[in-house]
């Protein structure tokens, strides 16, 4: 049927049956003809003989929606849309696509038709609540943002981890582990968008940031980068806000790669999420977990992207599992302009320390191995971040060690060989039972 064949009642039940908000008014701005959505819109009855401004409630909000009328009317225009913030008289909240056409056949008038956007605004928010920003815009605007499947992209992926939490949340209530981790995240979120970093997910109390994807960017590395020295750097406002609420403080490690990822869609047609997978990950994940509370490792492919001057304050060699060649990791301090505000040297010993003896287990990976062995505290620092530990055994660099003071667990990592042994960072456990003297 061409549309020219219409009747003016079929045209008529059309207008009052669509959800749109349909009226027209006269070039003066009164209202001719107002469907039921219009009235149901406006709380008005389409019977009153007013101007369309003047069925707008007025409250503190609606000036635009109100200009908008006045402003067409006043210009003449032949033609005008908007998308304008509008509050019923309950003071409920709306988003409206307002568009305006001027008509003209047998009567001169202005036909308006108004779609609440209000629900479909609400569904964007919260989807871009509960994955990132970039990533409800890359399945709600690309064409194969709703497809499975993915691409192999280069990206940088950053891997970040609070220290010692699990250990550290078994003695807080419930609601304030969420108050701790929802203060953090908050701010994390904040600085990971500013640096152009998708939030893949959240881990626990990690987060898993990928920088090249769904966007392609051509300094990911770098961006990556900057980002981690900003988050570490933020854990000083995080952690003035804890003890100003009486929570404990948070340590924060984190691990950068980068590489060729695959990314995209991941699950069934019923289910599906973006995700970002590969060895390129994998390798960003070990990384992070050789760092202790305020160390930045990057790998060398990470190095390699990047053309700022880079501060780097030590190396190591690891072998990577499932890798046949060691590759090089980096603790970076600093980027172009932005560097540490506080470095790890400043650590302050407790002189004349009475050495500390204690047995301890090595960890692989997560797995306390079963031998027991024996060791000794030679000093802590004054603020029981650091140890310097001494052993008759052999320990490698960033091995995981979990003592045993006073029959309470505490855990902590190799950084470096000593004269007399070696530097320890503890990572976690009940650290209030290490001795200060």
């Amino acid at each position: 049927m061409d549309k020219r064949d219409l009747s003016s009642e079929q045209i008529h039940y059309i207008f009052q049956n669509t959800d749109d908000a349909v009226c027209i008014i006269s070039p003066n701005g009164k209202l001719l003809y107002a469907n039921p959505s219009t009235e149901k819109l406006f709380n008005i009855s389409a019977d009153e003989t007013i101007a369309i401004w003047e069925a707008i409630p007025f409250v503190m909000g609606n000036d635009d929606l109100v200009q908008l009328f006045i402003d067409a009317v006043i210009n003449k225009m032949s033609s005008h849309e908007d998308i304008v913030d509008y509050y019923d008289n309950e003071g409920n909240p709306h988003q409206l696509h307002v568009r305006i056409t001027w008509y003209k056949d047998d009567i001169e008038a202005y036909l308006i038709v108004i779609t609440d956007l209000t629900k479909l605004f609400k569904v964007s928010s919260a989807f871009a609540r509960y994955t990132s920003a970039d990533i409800a815009e890359y399945v709600l605007e690309t064409p194969e943002g709703e497809k499975r499947g993915g691409q192999s992209k280069e990206v940088t992926i950053l891997m970040s981890d609070l220290r010692g939490f699990t250990a550290l949340s078994a003695g807080i209530e419930p609601d304030a582990l969420i108050d701790i981790l929802n203060h953090y995240f908050e701010i994390m979120s904040e600085i990971i968008g500013k640096n152009k970093g998708t939030i893949i997910e959240f881990l626990g109390d990690g987060i898993f940031v990928v920088f090249g994807a769904p966007k392609t960017l051509s300094d990911h590395a770098s961006l990556a980068v900057k980002c981690a020295i900003e988050m570490e750097n933020a854990m000083i406002d995080v952690n003035n806000w804890n003890k100003e609420n009486g929570y404990p403080e948070l340590e924060m490690g984190i691990g950068i790669n980068s590489g060729h990822a695959i990314v995209g869609n991941i699950g069934s047609e019923n289910k599906m999420k973006y995700g970002c997978m590969g060895p390129t990950v994998n390798l960003a994940g070990r990384v992070e977990s050789l760092t202790v509370g305020g160390q930045i490792y990057i790998s060398e492919h990470t190095k390699k992207l990047i053309p700022e001057e880079i501060e780097i304050k030590s190396e190591v060699s690891i072998l990577p599992k499932g890798a046949s060649e060691k590759i090089k990791i980096y603790e970076t301090e600093g980027i172009g302009e932005t560097v540490l505000r506080i470095s790890s040297d400043d650590i302050q010993w407790i002189e004349n320390y009475h050495e500390f003896g204690c047995s301890f287990y090595k960890l692989e990976e997560k797995t306390v191995e079963e031998k027991e062995f024996e060791g000794r505290l030679l000093t802590v620092s004054t603020d029981k971040k650091y140890g310097l530990f001494s052993t008759d055994i052999e320990l490698e660099d960033k091995m995981n060690l979990m003592l045993i003071i006073n029959d309470e667990q505490v855990y902590a990592k190799v950084l470096a060989k000593t004269e007399d042994g070696y530097r320890i960072r503890f990572t976690g456990g009940k650290r209030s039972e290490i001795p200060d003297s």
